[in-house]
């Protein structure tokens, strides 16, 4: 019989920007609240609507160009957004 001890298992999630699975701790949580707001969620427990995106320039590239993060979270998103995500992948992922 094959089991799986807890320590073993992943909580994955997909990558917005490139549509794979990718273990959680791994991904930027991006979320929109009821409020409507937009924000980088550092716990990745906030309520509200969440996507992941993978911490490298080249995935913010193609989810601006996909517009995937707008699709994820069912809203428009500030060009604005893009910045914050710039500077928080190089501060805290790079």
């Amino acid at each position: 019989m094959n089991t799986m001890k807890n320590s073993d298992h992943l909580n994955l999630r997909k990558d917005v920007s490139s549509n794979t699975m990718v273990p959680k701790q791994n991904l930027i949580r991006i979320v929109k609240n009821k409020d409507g707001q937009i924000f980088v969620d550092p716990t990745k427990k906030a309520n509200g609507r969440g996507v992941y995106i993978a911490p490298t320039r080249e995935a913010l590239e193609r989810v601006k160009k996909t517009n995937a993060l707008a699709k994820g979270l069912k809203v428009k998103i500030d060009p604005q957004f893009y910045a914050i995500l710039e500077k928080e992948i190089a501060e805290n992922w790079d």
